[in-house]
C-alpha cells in the first residue's frame, strides 16, 4: 500500500471509529433512564415531609400488605417493584395537564432562587440530595413543547409504570373546594392524558395544622372524590382527609416544623414523623387500592 494510500486508509478508519463513537454514545443515552415499575407523584408534602414514607411504603408493599397467595400472583404484575416518587412544589393536577402558560411553569419554570423545585427519591434519584430541578437530567424530562408533562412523561413509553400512584390538593384545594366544575374538569383532563391501560390511585394529601385549611380541604376533597366518580374514572380514590388522620395532625405541633420558640412555622407541611403516622392509620386503604387496581 503507497503512503497515499495508507493515508487515506487511515482517514477511513478515523471517520468509521468516530462515527461509531457517536452512534453509540447516543445508544448510552437512549438507554441511560429505565422507567420504575411504580410510579409516584405528588406536591411541596413530599419534598418536606412524606417523600422518604411514600418510597418505604411502596419499596416494601409485601411487608406492609402482608397479601395472601392470590394477592401475592397479582403482585408479579407490578414487576420488579421499582419505585420512583417525585414532588413537584405548587404543583397539583391543572399543572400536569398544561400544555403552557403558569400552569405547565409549576412544573417546568426553574426556580429562580434555589434552582430546583422539586424533590426526588428511589430509583431516579441515587445521590444522597433530593432536590432537582425537573426538565434537567435524563430522568426528569417532562417538558416539551405543545405537550403537557403527563403527555411528555408518557410519550413514547418514556416512563412506562405499570402502576401510577398521585398524591395532590393543596395547590387546587380551594378551587375544587368552591367548584365541584373545575374538579370535575381537571379530573377529566388528567384521565384523558394518562394511558388507557395504566393502573392508578389517586390519594389526596395529609391534613394541615389548623382547623381552618383542613376546613377547605375536606370540602375539596369531597369534590374531588365525587368528579372522579362522575368522570367514569378507573384511579382508586383514598382519602388523606379522614377523622383519624385530621385528628393526628390538627394542633400537634410535634407534626410540623417549627422555630427556636417552639412555634409552628410551616403549619401547611406535616414532617415525617407525621408522615409515619399518617401511613399507619392509612395503611390498609393504601393497600386495599393497590389490590385493586392490579386485580383489574
Amino acid at each position: 500500500m503507497t503512503g497515499i494510500a495508507l493515508k487515506k486508509y487511515s482517514s477511513y478508519l478515523l471517520v468509521v471509529f468516530f462515527l461509531h463513537s457517536i452512534m453509540s454514545t447516543a445508544a448510552m443515552s437512549a438507554n441511560k433512564f429505565k422507567s420504575p415499575d411504580i410510579l409516584v407523584l405528588g406536591d411541596s408534602q413530599f419534598t418536606f415531609g412524606s417523600g422518604p414514607s411514600f418510597l418505604d411504603f411502596f419499596q416494601n408493599i409485601k411487608s406492609k400488605c402482608s397479601p395472601n397467595a392470590a394477592q401475592m400472583g397479582k403482585l408479579k404484575k407490578l414487576g420488579d417493584m421499582s419505585v420512583a416518587v417525585i414532588g413537584v412544589r405548587s404543583s397539583s393536577l391543572p399543572s400536569w395537564t398544561a400544555r403552557s402558560g403558569k400552569g405547565k411553569g409549576a412544573v417546568c419554570d426553574v426556580d429562580p432562587k434555589w434552582k430546583v423545585n422539586a424533590g426526588s427519591y428511589g430509583m431516579v434519584n441515587k445521590t444522597k440530595n433530593i432536590y432537582i430541578q425537573i426538565g434537567k437530567g435524563p430522568q426528569y424530562q417532562f417538558c416539551k413543547k405543545k405537550l403537557s408533562p403527563f403527555e411528555a412523561l408518557f410519550k413514547d413509553k418514556y416512563y412506562d409504570p405499570k402502576l401510577l400512584v398521585m398524591s395532590f390538593l393543596g395547590n387546587s384545594s380551594a378551587g375544587w373546594a368552591n367548584s365541584p366544575k373545575m374538579a370535575l374538569n381537571d379530573v377529566q383532563k388528567t384521565m384523558a392524558q394518562l394511558p388507557d391501560d395504566l393502573p392508578c390511585i389517586f390519594m389526596t394529601s395529609a391534613p394541615a395544622y389548623n382547623k381552618k385549611t383542613n376546613d377547605v380541604r375536606v370540602r375539596a376533597q369531597k369534590n374531588l372524590k365525587k368528579a372522579f366518580q362522575k368522570s367514569g374514572s378507573r384511579c382508586s380514590f383514598i382519602e388523606g382527609l379522614t377523622p383519624k388522620t385530621i385528628a393526628a395532625n390538627l394542633g400537634v405541633k410535634q407534626h410540623f416544623r417549627r422555630n427556636k420558640s417552639g412555634e409552628v412555622k410551616d403549619p401547611y407541611h406535616p414532617n415525617k414523623k407525621a408522615a409515619k403516622k399518617f401511613f399507619a392509620i392509612e395503611n390498609n386503604n393504601i393497600c386495599a387500592a393497590i389490590f385493586t387496581q392490579i386485580s383489574k
